[in-house]
């Protein structure tokens, strides 16, 4: 049976490392470990000095094996022996002060490591070693080498060429040949066809002592390709499938109650009508119905509400959702696939597979350019051969031209340059691009909707009006509230302990699940918790109410800490001419509030996960340009809906994979740095395009002419993308 402890202790908050330093922070492959048995999510590790901690802690277990954690992802996966349970580990980690709760490793997708980002770099130092070398070698000929040196010499840069053009040049002839299987023309086709044109015009050269040959193209051509390639991957990270981690939060096993018997169960054998147990500290494994017991529901991942519910017979209860204070016998309604937790992933999935339907401005500027670019080639070999009366050496030269200068390297670095650059300026504001296309995505927003706990605000409830109750109220309420784990009787403890108040000798402590404690004191019966259970007035804030015994009732008031440079974000986004709303799954009374003290005058409260993806997918289909920000699992549907999403590196693993940007610190006041920089980003890559469109304007028909060797039209090539390359670090 699963079970996510209170932690006495704040969490730490997240720091750069969990998200941006993969290198320190994963230490080992992403993923499940080959012998793993037991995989756990520990939402609030920050640092690579969690890794030790967590591993060293868990490494002490009898009959743990090997622990190993991956900071990046934010988990730990466990190789242990069949009798070490996830409830002890996470009781372990609970010590060490550590939120942990069980993964299912089968529903987790192994993410490998960043191979094809280790290919393209090492394939780029092998052509930048190669184009040094065969550049000294074309000196050599370009100083008046001829006759048998100048073959000598052509020979040796051919062996040093082509085998770099077969192995470098890979990435593109396999998109070029799943291009040309699939009936379309992409970027990578011409790109192909120049660098096999190039080093088949300088074989065919050498083979019969021709005075020029083109490796030195053939090879600059890959390596300026292939650092466009490169730079291009380096702006996308691997993000895993957020219905994929959603799926995985679901419950494994849960406690059935067969004959009055206690059998753990895994969730595919449950059926609706079976009954199960779930324990206090317990993730709820299947939607149901309380037919025994009372306690208090933590629904914040849910929903969004910043308070726990009671829960009592005939409550309805769903998957995911965190049991406080007491046990509770549940009738089954729905399990696994049909759960409202796994429909949730669903309504996910959707929403992530529509967003990917979303092309670059390279994407759909190379559907016109590749095209264009075949036929200008294929038309200069005609011309030229009837020009020429068939000379099909020159006409090759002349195609090859065509196709090197119009090389669509300058188109490809035009966004990758922008991302690189503008991505670094981000990520030292505190922000981390994750998707590819997210900056020209961003620079389209104009409406930018917020949840509120754990978003705009901290998630951590304060008191308001301590001050205004008496000292010896204060600590009777400390002693009382020691006793629960209840967030508010946490946060209320925390703050008396810090005004120095001693807390008062109250003797039979009882914690009544959905209620309260109560407790002896001073020979009278002492309770803090729920209006009507000590005869208090409701509120219409957040409150708890303690009861001294005698008649007298304090209520203490709380309210959740605006999260930093919430107030300067918004003003930010404003300014800037974005519309702002606030849509939280919180109570009425609480989103209203902090609405008035952010100034967001569109604000709705108590929407459901499916209704904040629809609200999203209403905006949208209006017209408008949605920024999503938030950060629970209530928050994922509408992170992947919306054009394009923000959460803070402390969210939920799902919510945190779901959103295309990550919000490394506390400081929200980035959100509108990255608006005003993203709309910079679109007008530089909009400048690169001119650029490109510029130089062939001017190049191409030098190459028609047949006044560039492919050996000029690579040079040529070649400073049209570093211009474009300087273009785009006018963003730093």
């Amino acid at each position: 049976m699963t079970a996510l402890p209170r932690i006495d202790t704040a969490s730490p908050a997240a720091c750069g490392a969990c998200v941006a330093a993969p290198e320190l922070a994963s230490r080992v492959a992403a993923g499940v470990h080959s012998d793993a048995r037991i995989m756990l999510s520990l939402p609030t590790s920050h640092c690579a000095a969690c890794i030790s901690t967590v591993e060293g802690g868990l490494s002490k277990v009898p009959g743990v094996k090997s622990a190993r954690m991956n900071l990046t992802m934010k988990r730990v996966s466990v190789a242990a022996d069949p009798d070490v349970t996830p409830d002890q580990l996470i009781g372990v980690l609970a010590g060490l002060g550590y939120e942990a709760h069980e993964l299912d490793p089968g529903l987790l997708s192994a993410t490998e490591t960043d191979r094809q980002g280790r290919e393209l770099l090492m394939r780029l130092g092998v052509a930048f070693f190669s184009m040094m070398n065969v550049m000294l070698l074309s000196v050599a000929v370009w100083s008046g080498a001829a006759d048998a040196t100048r073959d000598m010499f052509h020979w040796i840069s051919a062996a040093i060429a082509i085998p770099t053009v077969i192995f470098c040049g890979q990435p593109f002839f396999k998109n070029a040949w799943a291009s040309l299987r699939a009936r379309r023309l992409g970027m990578d086709v011409p790109i192909s066809l120049a660098i096999i044109l190039a080093s088949s015009i300088s074989l065919y050269e050498t083979i019969h002592s021709g005075h020029h040959a083109y490796f030195d193209a053939a090879v600059m051509l890959t390596f300026f390709l292939l650092a466009g390639r490169y730079l291009d991957h380096r702006t996308r990270a691997v993000a895993r499938s957020a219905a994929e981690e959603l799926a995985a939060l679901e419950v494994p096993r849960a406690i059935r109650i067969l004959d009055g018997q206690e059998v753990v169960t895994s969730i595919s054998d449950l059926a609706a009508g079976d009954v199960v147990l779930v324990r206090p500290g317990g993730r709820m494994p299947v939607d149901g119905v309380v037919i025994a017991g009372t306690s208090e529901v933590d629904r914040s991942l849910l929903t969004g509400e910043s308070l726990p519910v009671y829960a009592g017979p005939e409550t309805k209860v769903c998957a995911g959702e965190v049991n406080l204070t007491g046990p509770l016998t549940l009738r089954v309604t729905a399990a696994g696939k049909d759960s409202s937790l796994h429909r949730m992933a669903d309504l996910v999935a959707v929403a992530e597979n529509a967003k990917t339907r979303y092309t670059s401005l390279a994407d759909r500027a190379a559907k016109l350019y590749s095209p264009s670019v075949h036929l200008l080639s294929f038309a200069a070999f005609c011309t030229w051969m009837w020009i020429t009366g068939g000379d099909v050496r020159f006409a090759i030269n002349i195609s090859a031209a065509v196709l090197i200068i119009t090389c669509p390297c300058a188109l490809g670095l035009a966004v990758p340059a922008v991302v690189t650059a503008a991505s670094g300026k981000l990520f030292r504001k505190g922000l981390l691009i994750k998707h590819g296309t997210a900056l020209e995505r961003m620079a389209e927003v104009d409406t930018v909707v917020f949840d509120k706990t754990g978003t705009l605000t901290l998630g951590a409830p304060q008191p308001t009006n301590l001050t205004e109750l008496p000292a010896e109220a204060l600590a009777v309420a400390a002693a009382l509230a020691g006793a629960s784990s209840h967030p508010l009787a946490q946060a209320l403890v925390s703050a008396i302990r810090s005004k120095g108040i001693a807390t008062a000798a109250v003797a039979e402590l009882r914690e009544v699940p959905g209620y309260g404690v109560e407790g002896q004191w001073q020979g009278r019966i002492v309770r803090l918790g729920r209006d009507a259970w000590v005869g208090a007035e409701p509120f219409d804030v957040t409150a708890t109410h303690l009861l001294l015994g005698d008649g007298r009732v304090q209520s203490i008031t709380f309210s959740d800490t605006i999260r930093p440079g919430a107030e300067a974000a918004i003003a930010s986004l404003k300014a800037q001419g974005a519309r702002v709303l606030l849509i939280s799954g919180d109570a009425e009374g609480a989103v209203a509030d902090l609405a008035s003290r952010l100034d967001i005058a569109d604000w709705t409260a108590g929407a459901l996960p499916a209704e904040k993806a629809a609200r999203v997918a209403e905006l949208s289909a209006e017209g408008a340009k949605v920024l999503m920000v938030g950060d629970g699992l209530n928050d994922t549907a509408a992170l992947a809906a919306a054009h394009v999403s923000i959460s803070p590196a402390s969210a939920l693993d799902a919510a945190r994979v779901a959103s295309d940007i990550v919000l490394l610190g506390q400081d929200m006041a980035p959100i509108g740095d990255a608006l005003r920089i993203s709309r910079q980003s679109a007008r530089r890559i909009k400048e690169n395009f001119a650029i490109s469109f510029l130089y062939n304007i001017v190049a191409v028909p030098i190459a028609l002419v047949g006044l560039a060797t492919p050996l000029a039209a690579a040079l040529a090539m070649s400073l049209s993308s570093i211009t474009v390359s300087l273009n785009a670090l006018r963003l730093k």
